[in-house]
């Protein structure tokens, strides 16, 4: 039987895209399990006047400080409305705001760093969905956690399944970690075809509902490099010892080997609550109502290994992940840029791997293997530049 779990105060950065959404409906399903104390959003004011007047934060942030009088409209009307911030200064003081338990970090790309490290300065615990809070500010962000002693707990699929199977597996257990990887929109695509798709055909994602930033880097398989370099830091595996798998199915979210050779999997149907809600519940598990997994339903459940000539993204991320330092924030940022110029038809989805190596390439002497945060901060703006550059 499920043991009462106390009702948990939660902030959500990134509250009107794809992770924040999904978190509220954990809300609005599980309110005597959570509350909401703050916002952060975007360009979306108004979702996020419907998400003020539906969960009542206290306060909200948006980051573009021309959005506020929209705002402030568009909740005229509300009673006891929430203090309004603006800008990257506002979305870090919500981080940092009040009484909250945890903090949801669904804001996409290097964007989300800033916040991310106001919340665990200010102690609070975070529920990981941001990759670029560890891909590119591991160096600084690790040694903080420690510091501050909070947990960092994953929130996409792929890393919470590994640790869902870690639970019990004793210290100097873990052997080997695979991550499994759908394929995304181009799996099934010869390669010698992949110089003609379109931005249209790679946001056909065939399991996922997911951003486009993250659909494009599932069709590149970036997004699966990105979470091996993640897998290294939050589970501390060397980089030998993570294998990617295609998985079409995205039934098996991800495995583990332990030393025996035991392979333990977490199974579920593609749906990004699941491990939204274990990252807030952890250590408990809190009874849901969804659909419940059917072993027959699902059917087959396939592998196979990646293509690494329709994929030299993931080999990429490897490369940066073992060079470490800033190299991991170069190709994160490098990544950021060309899918956003990809996203805006100004390049071929074939140069987004190519400029990202390219770049690469650039910085490899300017590298430093323990950066302090405005060294990451300046890589990024570099590696953005790099790829701008190279584009005009």
């Amino acid at each position: 039987m499920n043991k009462a779990v106390k009702q948990k105060a939660i902030t959500i950065l990134g509250s009107t895209g794809s992770i924040g959404t999904q978190t509220l409906d954990i809300v609005t399903d599980h309110p005597e399990q959570f509350r909401v104390v703050a916002l952060a959003a975007g360009r979306n004011i108004q979702l996020l006047a419907e998400q003020i007047r539906k969960f009542k934060p206290e306060i909200v942030a948006t980051s573009y400080p021309e959005k506020v009088a929209e705002l402030q409209a568009a909740i005229a009307d509300v009673p006891n409305p929430p203090q309004i911030l603006a800008g990257d200064e506002g979305v870090a003081e919500v981080a940092r705001y009040g009484d909250s338990d945890s903090v949801v970090t669904g804001i996409v790309g290097c964007a989300g760093l800033l916040p991310t490290i106001a919340a665990i300065e200010a102690g609070k615990d975070i529920a990981l969905a941001n990759k670029e809070t560890l891909i590119a500010g591991a160096p600084v962000v690790l040694p903080l956690v420690k510091k501050h002693g909070v947990k960092l707990l994953p929130a996409d699929s792929e890393h919470s399944a590994i640790f869902q199977c870690l639970q019990g597996v004793p210290e100097g257990g873990l052997r080997r970690i695979i991550l499994t990887a759908s394929g995304g929109s181009f799996r099934d695509l010869p390669v010698e075809k992949l110089a003609n798709v379109t931005v249209q055909d790679a946001l056909k994602h065939p399991n996922w509902s997911m951003g486009q930033k993250i659909t494009i880097d599932s069709a590149t398989l970036m997004n699966k490099g990105l979470e091996v370099i993640e897998a290294h830091y939050l589970f501390d595996v060397d980089y030998d010892n993570i294998d990617i798998v295609i998985h079409p199915q995205s039934i098996i979210h991800s495995l583990i080997e332990v030393q025996d050779t035991s392979v333990l999997a977490q199974l579920g149907w593609p749906d990004m609550r699941l491990p939204l809600l274990y990252s807030l519940s952890w250590p408990e598990r809190i009874y849901t109502d969804w659909e419940k997994f059917d072993l027959v339903k699902a059917g087959d459940l396939t592998f196979r290994e990646p293509d690494h000539d329709k994929y030299p993204c993931m080999q990429l991320a490897y490369s940066a992940g073992r060079a470490g330092g800033l190299m991991p924030a170069v190709l994160n940022a490098a990544n950021e840029q060309a899918v956003a110029l990809f996203l805006a038809e100004k390049i071929d989805f074939l140069d987004i791997p190519r400029l990202i190596e390219e770049t690469c390439d650039r910085f490899g002497s300017k590298n430093i293997q323990t950066p302090r945060l405005e060294d990451i901060l300046e890589a990024d703006t570099w590696a953005r530049r790099a790829i701008l550059e190279a584009t005009k």
